[in-house]
């Protein structure tokens, strides 16, 4: 059998998995199954053993569980409140006023959340009856929920960014670092566009009180410090090489854990809530990533990463042309997937051909993260769309053209860091500098 007709064989078959209602853990595992059994002559049972508990028994991923405990904690905790409350006095004078809490409070959750879903729901569920209240724009409330929540995948520490560095064998701590920049300049590009679009439509914004002085503002601001300390701690420890991943992690968890005693939303039950939400959570990601590693195995032995490369680059794409197919290619697998699944599929048949193009791999990270992201708000079956529609009850259309210009905004970045590798490459080649 030809490698492409192999190639459509299984992808057939894990489609037929994925759409039976099977675990997507399960699927991979049986894919790699048919691929070992049929089409080598390799020991599949002892491979299959060996592969699963190597992939593990990572110390990488350790970090994983912590960083989902931590957004479990954070998640039950009142911070969402005190985002609100210490970022609106600062916002009245904007254009776009409190539209642009959705974008910096999106920003800051993400940044001690990892998750993009979580992100969404929980900024959505404070500032959309707030929003409403005052008058806002409906359209541009969702909008700017569903454009800023998908930052959880990109700014550190995004789960989704230390499973591409476990599958791929990369630095999390250089793909943590990496992530600063595009976020930053992702809610920059959000910011600018709600302003240009309030200046625009000047009806749509609702008058605020702007009369508070400086020290109301800062007294305000009070509220911002707990979740600065955390960011400071998690990342900060990173940035400055006294902590790897896992052990800010752990530092992580621990002010969590202190914040929410401190506000006095830590009780046994929220607790055990917490814990047990991320062990759900992390078992599901780890038997996906068990499951991926297994077909990575599996697809070496029959030999298809390899005569896809080749085919590939017989086909003397550019750089250029290869990034134009695999974000098309990304796009449409994430509508159907969520973030994490796209990149463990993807990455045993993705990587060869990146190497060959000679593409750096934590470049590509934050790449195919912000193509992640994308898909997350693809009209009209992104991930996040339903996470927003969940809250609103709104029409899934209505969500998604809402959703469109920051859906737009993305493809921006994506071109933006094409053009200018530097954005991404710079810190960390600070970090390996230091």
């Amino acid at each position: 059998m030809s490698t492409i007709l192999l190639t459509v064989l299984l992808i057939v078959i894990m489609f037929a998995l994925l759409a039976s209602g099977l675990w997507v853990a399960l699927s991979l595992l049986g894919v790699g199954m048919v691929g070992m059994v049929f089409f080598t002559d390799a020991p599949t049972g002892q491979i299959m053993a060996t592969t699963i508990w190597g992939a593990s028994n990572s110390w990488a991923l350790a970090a994983l569980p912590l960083f989902i405990w931590m957004g479990e904690i954070l998640f039950r905790s009142r911070l969402s409140e005190e985002l609100f409350s210490g970022l609106a006095p600062w916002m009245t004078r904007l254009p776009g006023r409190l539209m642009h809490v959705n974008i910096i409070g999106c920003g800051i959750f993400a940044a001690v959340s990892g998750s993009s879903a979580a992100t969404a729901a929980t900024i959505g569920k404070m500032s959309i009856p707030e929003l409403n209240k005052r008058g806002y724009a409906e359209r541009m409330i969702i909008g700017t929920l569903a454009g800023s929540g998908t930052l959880g995948l990109l700014i550190p520490p995004s789960i989704i960014l230390i499973v591409y560095g476990v599958a791929t064998e990369e630095s999390i701590a250089r793909l943590f670092v990496a992530g600063v920049l595009p976020g930053i300049m992702l809610v920059v590009f959000f910011m600018g566009y709600v302003g240009i679009w309030s200046l625009l439509n000047p009806t749509q914004v609702p008058r605020e009180r702007s009369d508070l002085g400086l020290m109301q503002k800062i007294y305000s601001a009070r509220n911002l410090i707990p979740v600065v300390l955390l960011i400071a701690g998690v990342i900060g420890s990173i940035y400055v090489g006294i902590a790897s991943p896992t052990d800010a992690a752990a530092i992580g968890v621990a002010i969590a854990l202190l914040l929410s005693w401190v506000s006095g939303t830590l009780s046994w039950k929220t607790f055990v809530e917490g814990l047990m939400g991320a062990t759900r959570t992390s078992c599901m990601i780890a038997m996906i990533l068990a499951g991926a590693a297994f077909l990575t195995v599996a697809m070496g032995f029959t030999g298809i990463p390899r005569l896809l490369a080749e085919w590939i680059g017989s086909l003397g794409l550019t750089p250029y042309e290869l990034l134009a197919a695999l974000t098309v290619f990304f796009v449409v697998l994430g509508c159907f997937l969520d973030g994490i699944s796209v990149v463990v599929l993807t990455v045993a048949v993705i990587l060869p051909l990146v190497e060959q193009a000679g593409i750096d791999l934590i470049w590509f990270g934050i790449y195919i993260v912000i193509v992640v992201e994308m898909s997350q708000i693809t009209p009209p079956v992104g991930f996040n769309l339903f996470v927003l529609q969940a809250l609103t009850g709104k029409n899934i259309l209505y969500v998604a053209r809402a959703a469109l210009p920051f859906f737009l905004l993305l493809v921006l970045a994506v071109v933006m860091v094409v053009a200018f590798p530097e954005i991404v490459t710079f810190l960390p080649s600070q970090l390996d500098a230091s």
